[in-house]
């Protein structure tokens, strides 16, 4: 144990599932109200670097496809790819952070479609869209990152798209801290242990797994997705927002977000 509330030990799905859905729904609105304004209500930004959707492209086209947003918290990515002409579906597992989608619904044209879920079992019919896509959302907080690959797979149709993003499995060698402190590896990359914060009967509270960058592409593969892509953004000059343990200083050293492209053939 590295500190009074934290651990790296196992936890399985059905531990994580309920440990991150109770921390999420604690959390979202700190959450919403110290990052709302830079994920924008109808915006769609992939990491802490800052790279948009507007820019990057990396969906393609989006007008007129049926999207799945994988994670949605507030649903900003979903609501920006539907101002695009998108029809888009999203889900996330945090009752909480939906209901913050709901509210930024009551300030705009067009509610975004959403849905309580876990993503290891989606509530979706085979082959129902085109592509799917999640910013940080889900992948990294549930225990069995290949179920969600291999479900993914299923709802999309053939020669449709993922693209996740997750923290660059680098960080997790490294303390999560934006300062000096974070630039000293002082951990194994290789040890798979997610991390674990406990409540105080000390049950888990909060978990995040870690998969090596091989941990992920196996994943991929085995799901019988292919890898078609990868994005290490680097961090932008005159960027100079911290967002946990991303921060300028770690920014210039270190890759702080992978991007992945799959395709179902």
């Amino acid at each position: 144990m590295d500190l009074a509330g934290v651990d790296r030990r196992r936890v399985d799905a059905a531990g994580t599932s309920r440990a991150n859905r109770g921390w999420w729904d604690g959390a979202a609105d700190e959450y919403q109200a110290e990052h709302g304004e830079f994920l924008r209500d109808a915006g769609f930004v992939w990491c802490p670097e800052g790279l948009d959707e507007a820019d990057a492209r990396l969906l393609g086209e989006v007008a007129g496809k049926d999207i799945l947003e994988i994670g949605c918290g507030a649903g900003q990515c979903g609501r920006w790819l539907a101002g695009q002409g998108a029809r888009v579906a999203a889900f996330d597992l945090s009752f909480r952070q939906l209901q913050h989608s709901r509210r930024i619904d009551f300030d705009g044209d067009s509610p975004l479609p959403v849905v309580q879920a876990d993503a290891e079992v989606l509530p979706f019919a085979d082959e129902s869209f085109d592509l799917a896509c999640s910013a940080f959302g889900a992948l990294p907080f549930v225990a069995d990152a290949a179920a969600v690959l291999a479900e993914t797979r299923r709802v999309l149709r053939p020669g449709g798209r993922l693209v996740f993003s997750v923290s660059h499995p680098i960080r997790w060698a490294f303390p999560d801290d934006p300062g000096p402190r974070g630039l000293t590896s002082d951990r194994s990359y290789f040890d798979r242990s997610p991390y674990v914060e406990l409540d105080d009967d000390g049950r888990p509270s909060y978990v995040e797994h870690h998969r090596t960058m091989a941990d992920w592409i196996g994943h991929v593969v085995a799901s019988g997705l292919v890898v078609a892509g990868l994005v290490e953004p680097e961090w932008p000059g005159g960027h100079d927002r911290e967002w946990g343990g991303w921060s300028p200083l770690r920014g210039r050293h270190l890759p702080g977000t992978a991007i992945f492209t799959c395709v179902r053939p």
